[in-house]
């Protein structure tokens, strides 16, 4: 009779935890909790820091990315392609990556032609938690309030993102 208690013990207790694991691994991402721009501090290529204090109050585009990822650079060449559709939208590439791959990205691309554009290196990892982000490139975009207007996760069309910066 005492194992079978035990047993049962055992059980509930193992049932239990895994309740509790299953519950913290569903919470809402935090970006979803605080739906406006992230707490932003990357390192530019000139050591200088940007923060969110320090962005414009315009339509911005966060775009998680590494430098050598084949998708990502996809993604850069058709958005390259069409730079003057995004004219009027503040660009925030970000990178976990080191500084010289990043700098070999920027001039690649000519990213310095581009006073819309910063590019730097998310020294202190916040925006992958913030974000949950699964797979690159990875982008949020918020209106000229600073509140989200959407993400995308993975390659996505130019149109697309368009689209969703044109969206009452």
């Amino acid at each position: 009779m005492k194992w079978i208690l035990i047993l049962l013990f055992c059980i509930a207790t193992i049932d239990t935890k895994a309740q509790l694991l299953n519950t913290t691994t569903k919470q809402v991402a935090p970006y979803k909790q605080f739906p406006t721009l992230p707490p932003i501090y990357l390192v530019l290529p000139d050591s200088t820091i940007l923060t969110k204090e320090s962005l414009k109050k315009q339509p911005t585009l966060i775009m998680y990315f590494s430098p050598d990822c084949d998708h990502c650079l996809k993604q850069m060449d058709e958005m390259n392609a069409r730079m003057n559709d995004f004219k009027n939208i503040q660009w925030i590439l970000a990178t976990n990556q080191l500084m010289e791959p990043l700098i070999g990205f920027i001039e690649k691309y000519k990213l310095a032609n581009y006073p819309n554009i910063k590019a730097g290196r998310d020294a202190k990892f916040n925006l992958p938690g913030f974000y949950r982000i699964k797979s690159l490139p990875y982008f949020a975009l918020y209106d000229k309030k600073g509140n989200l207007i959407t993400t995308f996760e993975s390659n996505t069309k130019v149109d697309k993102i368009l689209k969703a910066f044109k969206k009452p």
